[in-house]
């Protein structure tokens, strides 16, 4: 049975109205590979549990989170104007108890709001939509003028293991020249720094106030998925909404 101390609960000021949870890979009925939290519908798990894994999450929830189709890219949805499973890596809202979600087993989820609490935001940075401008994408999207939002950074894979080719380092320096500062020789490859990445492009947007980071899914085995070390697993939930 899933319980609160199964959750992580953002640590970062945010108004009081705001309201967010970050699922671990405990607490749910999936078997193995998939134990036991998965909340993925689009792997190869069981359909019953992940529907029954998503009710016990919906006890800690005002409504149903309004859950992406995601495609790694950079469309942004309204979470409450929008039909069942959007095709869509983000997506924010300005209605109370309407419940934004990303899913992740690797790429790194952001969530959004603003210090007066009248908008949130999910983001499902993986490093394609990430390098493409998802995040700037989302901020686009809101109401607020940036330098009104704060950002928290859920569990992705870490610095020390997300190893990349030297195209996709090409990729990220194409798009900004400051992410060369962000990927450390490694053999023929590189190795990444995707929380380092989302910073450099929160700060240009004018977003000082970044908490979280520092957790890495790819070897805490016990706590998190992983996709890169695993391949078939579950996937994790990064949720946010306002009261």
């Amino acid at each position: 049975m899933l319980k609160s101390s199964d959750l992580i609960i953002p640590d970062w000021p945010a108004p009081a109205n705001i309201k967010a949870l970050q699922t671990t890979r405990a607490g749910g009925i999936s078997l193995a590979p998939y134990d036991t939290l998965n909340l993925g519908s689009h792997v190869k798990d069981n359909p019953l549990h992940v529907a029954h894994n998503r009710q016990l999450l919906n006890q800690f929830l005002p409504s149903e989170p309004v859950w992406l189709n995601q495609i790694h890219g950079i469309h942004v949805v309204d979470a409450a104007n929008t039909n069942c499973d959007p095709n869509a890596d983000a997506g924010f809202t300005t209605r109370k108890n309407v419940v934004c979600v990303t899913m992740t087993a690797d790429c790194l989820p952001v969530l959004l709001c603003d210090t007066a609490g009248t908008v949130v935001a999910s983001i499902h940075a993986g490093w394609r939509s990430l390098c493409d401008g998802v995040i700037e994408a989302t901020v686009a999207k809101l109401p607020v003028k940036s330098n009104q939002l704060m950002a928290w950074f859920g569990p992705a894979i870490g610095p020390q293991a997300f190893e990349v080719g030297s195209e996709v380092r090409a990729q990220f320096i194409a798009k900004d020249i400051q992410a060369e500062v962000a990927f450390k020789p490694h053999g023929d490859k590189w190795l990444g720094d995707i929380y380092q990445i989302a910073t450099q492009r929160l700060t240009k947007l004018g977003i000082s106030q970044i908490y979280g980071g520092g957790l890495c899914t790819y070897t805490d085995n016990e706590k998190f998925f992983s996709f890169r070390r695993d391949g078939d697993t579950g996937r994790m939930a990064t949720m946010i909404w306002f009261a």
